[in-house]
């Protein structure tokens, strides 16, 4: 998988995290454009072969909520960026990247991804750092 371990910017809630590419949408970008456009703006690749594959509701007491689109790609042309200003990129496996600095609410993901489940809604409440509720397709899985 490549990953961003997120070391360089300031004031970045991820700092220190392992996390996926990603971003925010531009006026008028469906979910799709705006997913090629952050993968080639922060990895210098272009997606090919990719599947849209959920949409995950971030709720936190501390940081303003987010909706994020999730994609997997299997196939990308182009050279891997040697820069990215918001942190590191790097090929890492999985079973490496479960050990690594990750919000624990993305091991839920990650696995549904793993399991190949069809497209899901995956809605993780935050209470600080600690992920305290995940609710999966309208039922809940985990509740602390």
């Amino acid at each position: 998988m490549l990953l961003l371990h997120r070391i360089k910017k300031k004031q970045d809630l991820n700092e220190g995290m392992w996390i996926g590419i990603g971003g925010h949408f531009e006026e008028n970008e469906s979910p799709e454009d705006c997913a090629l456009r952050e993968v080639k703006e922060e990895t210098g690749l272009t997606m090919t072969e990719f599947r849209y594959r959920g949409i995950v509701t971030f709720v936190s007491d501390r940081y303003e909520g987010e909706h994020m689109h999730l994609f997997t790609a299997t196939k990308t042309e182009g050279m891997l960026t040697k820069e990215c200003n918001e942190g590191e990129l790097q090929w890492i496996s999985r079973e490496v990247f479960r050990s690594l600095p990750q919000w624990e609410g993305d091991k839920i993901f990650l696995d549904l991804l793993d399991r190949e489940i069809p497209f899901f809604s995956l809605k993780l409440e935050y209470h600080g750092n600690d992920l305290h509720r995940a609710v999966l397709n309208g039922t809940c899985i985990l509740e602390k």
